[in-house]
């Protein structure tokens, strides 16, 4: 994973001269480089909408590898990100009597351990991709976990309709701001509160840069902590910045959202 440096949270990738720099520094990147752009290009022509589009890339992935569609390179490095995540929260006060929400839930990386965790019932899992999610459905049968009765629901957007009032103590998405646009977020911010238990948080993770503000292919987006801190506050959050995240060997970073008061 890679470590943030200061000129990693101040690089622009999206500007000519990295991409040159970096292809130099990676030329068997080039090629796999320059197929995705093509597809993630084909794919932006024909489903306009962010969802539509981020749900065709994850059926694209998820065909050739779940695990990978979710940004684990192996088995060994999808067991290790989603123990750091289900360590995380148990560190900071996870119990097995608490009932969690797991946005962009993928193939259960975290959730399996989750799951496992918990009450029965406790454990919902949201996704857009119905292939990612018939892929979740394969790891919670090969791990066991059938007794537990999980939630695992297809969404396409994230306003919670459907959701109880003040339901959840933990709120969770990992690797899922990273690839949205701000209105996206935007959106789970201004409906997030709704559902969370009076003492509950959401964590979510985030690309971060100290520079511009930019994105990827439309795939993956860097923001600043401050635009993100700023966009829960205008709808009524207290958010922070979670320092003793960065301490982990993970490329993201992590913002804690609580209710005011």
């Amino acid at each position: 994973m890679t470590k943030k440096t200061a000129a990693s949270l101040k690089a622009n990738r999206s500007s000519l001269v990295h991409k040159a720099r970096y292809a130099l520094r990676n030329p068997g990147k080039v090629v796999p480089y320059v197929r995705r752009s093509a597809r993630d290009l084909k794919l932006r022509l024909t489903h306009r909408d962010h969802v539509d589009y981020y749900r065709a890339v994850m059926a694209s992935d998820a065909a050739r590898d779940p695990k990978a569609a979710v940004g684990s390179q192996s088995e060994e490095r999808w067991l290790a990100l989603g123990r750091m995540q289900f360590d995380y929260l148990v560190e900071h006060g996870l119990g097995p009597g608490h009932r969690v929400l797991d946005i962009g839930c993928g193939n259960l990386r975290a959730g399996w351990r989750l799951i496992d965790y918990l009450d029965p019932g406790g454990y919902y899992g949201i996704d857009i991709s119905p292939d990612i999610l018939i892929a979740a459905k394969d790891v919670l049968a090969e791990r066991g976990l059938q007794d537990k009765l999980p939630h695992l629901t297809l969404t396409h957007d994230l306003t919670f309709s459907f959701l109880p009032e003040g339901h959840f103590d933990v709120v969770h998405a990992h690797s899922v701001f990273s690839h949205s646009p701000i209105e996206v977020i935007d959106e789970c911010l201004a409906h997030v509160g709704r559902i969370l238990a009076p003492d509950g948080f959401f964590d979510f993770t985030y690309d971060r840069t100290e520079g511009t503000e930019h994105h990827v292919l439309r795939e993956d987006f860097y923001y600043r902590t401050e635009t993100l801190v700023g966009l829960a506050e205008r709808h009524g959050l207290s958010a922070r910045f979670m320092r003793d995240w960065e301490e982990r060997p993970h490329g993201q970073s992590k913002i804690r959202v609580t209710a005011r008061g």
